[in-house]
């Protein structure tokens, strides 16, 4: 678990976006009026091949729709909670529903998972974007940990033709993956760390906490599990469940409310399924949205998400099995 320089996710799948657009003439990237520091390159190169629809994430879902119909591969950009949100009943139409009779090919890239924006207050918090966007059929959830793995999303977007939902970081982040490590998307998830018997089960930014607490845990001979899952939708349940299989109890933390649908539901949905005997913790947030003001951190220690507490949980649980 090497953890390097820090970058943006959607810099650097913006880059990779933009370096095969010179070859791949099928590509399309929309914006609802969002930028990035990538992006002017990508706007400059492709006049003909970037829209900016402006601040109207609705009809950023229908002019997306149209050009999928085409043939094209698109990509649409905006802000986390308002492509998923504000334009959801467009979501659910054009994408979930079309896509089970048409082949189109779109790609949802929504900035700000979780608490990135944590400073702008709950209306641009997005911590139901896995609940919502995993009950639609039809649509892949993709939820990157670090750069390395949403760069990597590319090759995945333009093979698999349906509509999928990216749910990118918006603060620089250390990298986590190595190129040479043997990463499969379709899998959905890596195991980044082997325990003995308890393991975290973690997504998006809350991945690096995880870290930093089995490492802290290993100092005093305490060996924690840990899986990374990025794809959410699909994912190789048999895998998984294999992987899960080897421990006493799971933790899942997730920077999204708990109970309701997100990667705490995924993992129960899993050890259910199988009649497991594997018990199951949840870390998240609880049924409020966060009207405190401060930074992510301080945000994760008033809701019980900081590296303390995820370890005290670890230590009650020891005590229990």
């Amino acid at each position: 678990m090497k953890i390097e320089n820090k970058k943006v996710m959607r810099d650097v799948l913006i880059e990779n976006i933009c370096n095969r657009m010179h070859e791949d003439k099928s590509l399309f990237f929309l914006t609802a009026d969002f930028g990035a520091p990538k992006l002017d390159k990508l706007k400059e190169d492709f006049k003909d091949r970037f829209i900016n629809v402006g601040i109207a994430e609705q009809n950023l879902i229908n002019v997306s729709t149209g050009l999928a119909l085409e043939g094209f591969t698109v990509y649409a950009y905006a802000i986390a909670p308002f492509i998923t949100m504000r334009a959801y009943e467009q979501v659910r139409n054009n994408l979930s529903l079309l896509s089970q009779i048409k082949e189109i090919n779109i790609n949802m890239i929504g900035v700000g998972a979780g608490l990135s924006y944590d400073v702008s207050g709950p209306t641009h918090h997005c911590l139901e974007d896995i609940s919502i966007m995993r009950t639609l059929p039809n649509i892949d959830v993709f939820s990157p940990s670090d750069w390395m793995l949403a760069g990597k999303f590319l090759d995945y977007s333009i093979k698999v033709k349906r509509p999928k939902y990216i749910r990118l970081d918006s603060k620089p982040l250390p990298r986590i993956y190595e190129e040479t490590m043997n990463l499969d998307l379709q899998k959905g998830f890596y195991e980044l760390a082997k325990g003995e018997k308890v393991c975290f089960v973690s997504t998006g930014y809350v991945t690096h906490t995880a870290i930093k607490v089995v490492n802290n845990l290993k100092k005093i001979n305490t060996n924690i599990g840990l899986i990374d899952m990025f794809l959410l939708k699909p994912f190789n349940e048999d895998l998984f469940y294999k992987t899960l299989s080897k421990y006493n109890c799971i933790i899942t933390i997730e920077e999204a409310f708990i109970n309701k649908g997100g990667l705490d539901s995924l993992v129960s949905i899993v050890l259910e399924n199988r009649n497991s005997k594997i018990k199951l913790k949840r870390m998240g947030f609880e049924d409020k949205h966060v009207f405190e003001m401060g930074g992510r951190e301080h945000l994760h220690r008033i809701n019980g998400l900081d590296e303390e507490t995820i370890a005290k949980k670890v230590r009650d649980i020891l005590k229990e099995i």
